[in-house]
């Protein structure tokens, strides 16, 4: 196939367009960041703990213009040229804020140990202490880490009730994660916030570095550029850099969301997804499946989301990627051994949940009816990466568990708890055949959901309030058994669970599944206001809940958010011994790589294959 054109002007054009629409993002959220964007900071922060070996980006920033023959910035006692290698570059007036900035990019430390930094400008000093550790040798052929986005303790509980049943206190069966042997709790919050989103917690897990809300592959600096900011490197980059292994980016949202792009990405936005694209390719994993299809196709293409004329499925294609667009092409494109790089875009968007797909048709499933499971893709990226000798790195997000806790509809989140657990079997069943495969199964972050008993239609009255039942009102639900792929047929049932969010917007409880399509609580009014979505004012029974998050204004919320709870880490194979009690999210960063062995201190020879030559044209 041809190699598509794509020219250094273009590609420079299309950074140098978004470079200016996110100074506007940039300027928009500056009263939130006014204050610690000119206070002084060194990256990477107090208490990193780096990998040695790894690469990141130096930087000093200091609170106003400096003399740089005054700056002294020292490492160990020792001056950061002579510990360093290199002289950080010296910015008098950084980015036109009136201060200035020390920065050195692609750092790298070859010895463990303890760190001291100490900079000063004659009327200001900072100091940080970082940690770099190396790891032992290597346990684990392979890693599996399962993303279950959002995912909370009681959709786990939700999960195993509808799907395996329970009696008289007793379940008849766990979900595939809950007999792993391992398992801890995982604090999530990051830099700047006690509150993460799923692009920080994520990058947490992929760099063993903290970062900020909405930041990928980065610390948050004071650069008005969205990827200028000091990077990090991603296990991705680590392991292409290092090895000779595989790597597998699965999810069934759009794979330039947070969660997939916390693999290979470095912006300061998360929602920088055309950008996010290109640095997919040039991250270059050797399996790539999920949504977001939009962002592929050049601007001219009707449905594209892109800024540019970039067409980034030719590229992909044109560097030996098999396109696949439906769940029979990846699964008959996975079982040819020839196809060494796969690509598959089923959807431009997130795909549909489980319940949507399989049961009620909803959302756009009439649209889009071929769409693969979580399931299906599991099974596809691991015959394809598992032919790779060395070894590979696979990271598969359920990322709807998220999309549908955000507007509070459980029996989705929940249904797509299930197939997160039918996706994990897969896995396990293939680790069992050899036991060298390390299985991580995790939320990035949680929710405010909890079950506090059952809704009985059965139980008189017009008020649904009235028929919530808690403590012996409650009994048990009354869903059908379990299909062979272990969902309840129904979640229209006269007696079902009652789950509510502690953290909502103003909306209309109904106490009632939404059969219609996911669930919308907030909508905005003729005047631009955020309100109850009056679609569900007249549903029989269905209650006004005045919301406890911000109400009005640019800080109003039309859903529910994340909360601070620490999520539940199940863990499985050679490695899995690692995760015990409480644990940091940098510190699953850590475990992996210290189960595959990335930071001996005789480090693995480095992958000798070339970037292509589309790469190479790519990057001019």
């Amino acid at each position: 196939m041809k190699r598509p054109e794509i020219s250094a002007f273009t590609l420079s054009a299309s950074l140098s367009k978004l470079s200016t629409l996110s100074t506007l993002g940039t300027l928009l959220v500056s009263s939130v960041f006014s204050v610690s964007a000119l206070a002084g900071a060194i990256f990477p922060v107090d208490r990193a703990a780096i990998l040695v070996g790894s690469k990141f980006d130096f930087k000093v920033e200091f609170d106003d213009i400096v003399d740089p023959n005054n700056v002294k910035v020292t490492i160990n006692g020792v001056d950061h040229v002579k510990a360093l290698g290199k002289a950080a570059t010296f910015i008098e007036n950084e980015d036109q804020l009136k201060a200035s900035s020390l920065v050195l990019r692609d750092v790298v430390i070859d010895k463990p140990g303890r760190y001291d930094i100490v900079a000063t400008s004659g009327k200001q000093s900072m100091n940080v202490s970082w940690e770099v550790y190396s790891t032992g040798t290597r346990k684990a052929k392979n890693v599996i880490l399962f993303i279950g986005d959002g995912m909370s303790v009681a959709n786990r509980t939700a999960a195993r009730m509808l799907s395996k049943g329970i009696k008289e206190g007793k379940y008849f069966g766990k979900l595939s994660f809950d007999d792993m042997p391992h398992m801890a709790l995982i604090g999530t919050s990051g830099v700047d916030s006690v509150i993460t989103d799923s692009a920080n917690s994520m990058h947490a897990y992929t760099t063993g570095h903290k970062s900020s809300v909405n930041a990928l592959g980065v610390y948050v600096g004071r650069n008005k550029d969205n990827l200028m900011h000091p990077k990090v490197e991603t296990i991705t980059e680590v392991l292409k850099r290092k090895t000779k292994m595989s790597v597998g980016i699965v999810s069934d949202a759009e794979i330039q969301d947070a969660t997939p792009a916390g693999m290979f990405a470095h912006t300061r936005r998360r929602s920088d997804k055309d950008v996010i694209t290109e640095q997919l390719f040039f991250a270059q994993p050797d399996v790539v499946l999920g949504g977001g299809s939009a962002y592929f196709l050049p601007s001219s293409t009707p449905g594209s989301k892109r800024k540019d004329t970039n067409d980034m499925i030719a590229l992909f294609q044109a560097d030996g990627y098999k396109l696949t667009t439906s769940k029979d092409e990846m699964l008959s494109a996975a079982k040819d051994a020839k196809n060494k790089k796969l690509l598959g875009l089923f959807h431009p968007e997130n795909l549909d949940g489980s319940l949507d797909r399989l049961y009620l048709k909803k959302g756009t499933v009439d649209r889009y009816p071929n769409q693969p499971d979580l399931t299906d893709m599991t099974r596809a990226a691991i015959e394809v990466l598992s032919r790779n000798k060395e070894g590979f790195v696979l990271m598969i997000e359920a990322g709807l568990i998220d999309k549908f806790n955000h507007p509070m509809d459980w029996e989705r989140s929940v249904y797509d708890t299930i197939m997160l657990s039918n996706a994990v079997q897969i896995a396990k069943d293939f680790a069992a055949k050899n036991n060298d495969t390390l299985i991580i199964v995790t939320p990035d972050h949680t929710h405010g959901l909890s079950i506090v008993g059952t809704v009985d239609d059965s139980k008189p009255g017009d008020n649904m309030r009235d028929k919530v039942g808690v403590y012996e009102q409650a009994g048990y639900p009354n869903y059908p058994a379990a299909d062979a792929q272990g969902y309840p047929p129904s979640v229209d049932v006269s007696k079902r669970l009652a789950m509510f969010y502690g953290n909502t917007p103003d909306y209309y409880e109904t106490f009632k599944p939404k059969l219609d399509g996911p669930f919308v609580p907030a909508a905005k009014d003729e005047k631009g206001n955020i309100v109850a979505n009056p679609k569900y004012k007249d549903v029989p029974g269905a209650i006004l809940r005045v919301g406890n998050l911000p109400g009005v204004g640019a800080r109003a919320a039309d859903q529910g958010t994340h909360t601070a709870d620490d999520g539940v880490l199940t863990a499985i194979g050679p490695g899995s011994e690692q995760f015990k009690g409480f644990m940091d999210n940098t510190e699953v960063f850590r475990a992996m790589v210290n189960a595959l062995g990335l930071g001996q201190t005789k480090t693995v020879a480095a992958s000798k294959t070339p970037i292509t030559a589309n790469a190479k044209a790519m990057k001019k």
